[in-house]
């Protein structure tokens, strides 16, 4: 588990954004286990579809900035940045819904990292970074991973991930996500290995005066 940042320290935070698929979210998790930070993911902020009828919840736009809760977002994010602990909600991903009443508590370590597809999107999270990330990757493996990850973590079948794909996916990353690759302070691929990625990653950060240099 993260160790608690003091709460009179502000803690590191890290953006990292990139497609689906894109391999950012394995990149993330390795970086929390090697600075030993807090991971915050963004797809866990899916708006509550609970109102909708169930069989129609999977055909929503989930790629457009509307479709996550912002707002709460940018507050929580804040918050950790700042030092304080948040109540994070829980999202099944297989009703599109969340658990009503159940909350994760949340207390940031000495870094936060902040990771999505649109991490880098939202002008009001950018100003709280002190260092982000983009992990670029070919549309075709972007497709593959999203497959493979849709369809044993949250019940989809292959129809219908391709289906989405080519319906939202595609088109908006190449809106809102592609975009906000140059608003990162480094680009790394997301074919490479994960050891290669990381390196790169630390050995920027420790340029950039933000690690102690190994």
């Amino acid at each position: 588990m993260p160790t608690p940042a003091p709460q009179s320290v502000c803690p590191l935070m890290l953006g990292i954004a990139g497609w689906s698929g894109s391999g950012k979210t394995t990149l993330a998790r390795e970086l929390a286990n090697q600075l030993d930070a807090t991971l915050f993911p963004l797809d866990l902020y899916y708006r509550d579809l609970s109102q909708f009828p169930l069989d129609s919840r999977h055909k929503r736009n989930f790629d457009h900035p509307d479709s996550l809760e912002s707002e709460l977002i940018v507050e929580h994010v804040r918050a950790l940045a700042n030092g304080k602990s948040i109540q994070r909600p829980v999202y099944d991903f297989k009703t599109h819904s969340r658990v009503a009443g159940a909350f994760d508590t949340i207390t940031p370590a000495g870094v936060v990292i902040v990771e999505g597809i649109l991490a880098l999107h939202f002008a009001e999270l950018r100003p709280l970074y002190t260092f982000s990330i983009y992990v670029n990757a070919p549309h075709d493996v972007c497709l593959a991973r999203r497959i493979h990850r849709d369809m044993h973590e949250r019940g989809r079948t292959e129809e219908s991930v391709r289906e989405q794909f080519e319906a939202t996916a595609r088109p908006m990353a190449e809106l809102y996500v592609t975009p906000s690759a140059a608003r990162a302070s480094v680009i790394v691929e997301g074919t490479d290995a994960l050891d290669w990625s990381v390196e790169q990653i630390l050995r920027r950060m420790r340029l950039a005066g933000l690690m102690p240099r190994a």
